[in-house]
């Protein structure tokens, strides 16, 4: 064999070993979230609904809609990941460019990651996750045999009926916006137009949802945690708390002992114990946090509410610089350019200030991603999404995927886009049409730093008041009240008296006299005019 062919023969064989390096690595960093959300998704889902005791066919039909949420769930948590592990494979690879143990990191695999996610979320938004749904909520056809294929038949067509209304739909808004014979051309390529398209609004629409839910959720951070840790005694009284709860706990203990001790009281035995569970639970809780070490109390409170506060200063910063960044700089668009954007990692830092710069990108991403999903769930519209231990029916677990995998697959768009990092998008992801329009990614990034800057000094003005009320006691303070004055009289009846005459049929007839503004029932059943003291 020639020199020449044995060197083609290595290439392909060197090129064949690292298919299948990075085919192994995907399979197993997408089996360990798959196992994860699993026991994510167990936790909350309701096993009456899994269980085969009434219907056999249903419970199976149950853990194929729960096998195809799993995997939604997976593409969600890797779509989150997909930008902090580009980051940190930049920074290895800058660190330990020789090394011969992280050789299989790579821009290969990298693209490859990217590639996949943005394939698998097109998959479960608009395969896997209507299919579920329908799924579920199939019965088959009208004198078809029972069974699951009856159910897989139904769904296949209401699922092609849907996506053809989609493409329709598509069609007609494209040939209403593009008249010329490039857009008529582009109307017949599935694959390349109509995919991209439905993917790239659904990314805009994510996005949109983002811009809402995290400044909401920035602000609505410093209330779950003021809720998940110790505050020192200055700002929260835990004993009078604890009595209080031990009190209301024995309180409807002896309730409930009281109506199952008599016939005579027509108490609901089972809402009080649901009651009496829900008060052990929260004295429980307040016990744990009573024993809370002073360090804990003193030290863990203080820091975490200004890490919380240096974070988020430090995103509405960079949102701010990005914006005079987008005025000067065309450059600092979040496509980028495109001979930059299929750069092999390892060259160059894609921060100023090297790995801690990098490191603060990936802490600030994941600071995003948490409180978008905090503000999405304390929003009014979407507060009915959220799951319950051991109780979360199918349906609700399905539209808790699909929000979530719209959050996260538009995380790293919206952390480009907000100049959060420097990473440019690859794949697939940097194809959006609205991503190279100037005034959209400008009216985004404005309008991020002043709903955040809005959220943060509302609830931090509020949480302030509230604190220092608490603080000084005056919340202990009875509520003035205020007395309205007594309406007019009417003039003196006949005989100068100025009681009313009581009512035909009296106390003697059955009814009781009805009091008049003013005028209080006497010993004797009359009204009585009201004395100033």
């Amino acid at each position: 064999m020639a020199p020449l062919e044995q060197d083609v023969l290595a290439v392909r064989e060197q090129l064949f070993h690292e298919r299948v390096r990075e085919s192994i690595i995907c399979t197993l960093l997408f089996a360990s979230l798959y196992i994860l959300c699993h026991f994510i998704i167990t936790h909350f889902k309701k096993h009456t609904d899994f269980a085969a005791a009434h219907d056999d066919e249903d419970a199976a039909v149950n853990r194929i809609a729960l096998g195809l949420c799993t995997f939604t769930l997976a593409v969600a948590l890797g779509a989150v990941l997909l930008l902090p592990f580009s980051i940190i494979s930049n920074e290895v690879l800058l660190s330990f460019p020789q090394n011969y143990y992280i050789q299989w990191l790579n821009g290969s695999l990298v693209h490859g990651l990217w590639n996949l996610i943005f394939l698998f979320s097109n998959l479960s938004l608009v395969f896997l996750m209507p299919f579920a749904y329908f799924f579920t909520e199939s019965e088959g056809f009208a004198g078809s045999k029972k069974g699951i294929m009856a159910r897989v038949y139904e769904t296949s067509v209401v699922l092609l009926l849907l996506t053809l209304l989609v493409l329709g739909m598509v069609w007609v808004a494209s040939a209403i916006v593009g008249n010329d014979a490039a857009s008529r051309q582009s109307l017949y390529d599935l694959w390349e137009y109509y995919l991209p398209y439905l993917y790239s609004c659904i990314s805009l629409f994510g996005v949109l949802l983002l811009l809402l839910c995290t400044p909401f959720g920035l602000s609505t951070m410093f209330t779950v945690t003021g809720k998940l840790l110790v505050k020192p005694r200055l700002l929260e009284d835990l004993d009078e708390q604890l009595s209080c709860a031990r009190l209301e706990e024995a309180a409807v203990s002896r309730r409930i002992s009281s109506g199952r001790a008599s016939c005579w009281l027509n108490l609901n035995v089972e809402l009080l114990r649901e009651q009496f569970f829900a008060i052990r639970s929260k004295r429980r809780k307040l016990e744990l946090r009573h024993r809370a070490s002073p360090w804990q109390r003193n030290l863990g409170y203080p820091l975490a509410m200004l890490g919380l506060l240096a974070l988020t200063g430090i995103s509405v910063l960079i949102v701010c610089f990005h914006v005079l960044e987008l005025l000067l700089d065309d450059a600092a668009m979040p496509r980028g350019h495109p001979g930059t954007r299929d750069a092999c990692l390892g060259q160059v830092s894609f921060s100023i200030f090297g790995s801690f710069g990098a490191a603060l990108q990936v802490v600030l991403i994941f600071y995003l991603m948490v409180s978008s999903v905090v503000g999405f769930y304390s929003s009014p519209l979407f507060t009915r999404l959220l799951p319950e231990r051991q109780d979360t029916p199918l349906t609700k677990i399905i539209g808790n995927c699909v929000s979530l995998l719209v959050l996260s697959s538009a995380l790293p768009v919206f952390s480009r886009t907000l100049g959060i990092t420097r990473f440019d998008l690859l794949g697939d992801f940097g194809r959006y049409n609205w991503l190279g329009n100037f005034y959209i990614v400008f009216l985004y990034n404005m309008g991020f730093a002043g709903l955040t800057t809005l959220c943060l000094v509302k609830r931090v003005s509020w949480g302030v008041q509230a604190e220092l009320i608490r603080a000084l006691g005056l919340h202990k303070l009875p509520l003035p009240v205020t007395r309205s004055p007594p309406p007019r009289q009417a003039p003196l009846g006949l005989g100068g008296s100025d009681v009313a005459p009581p009512r035909r049929g009296g106390p003697q007839g059955g009814h009781q006299p009805q009091s008049q503004p003013g005028w209080p029932l006497g010993a004797s059943g009359t009204l009585e005019p009201l004395r100033e003291s």
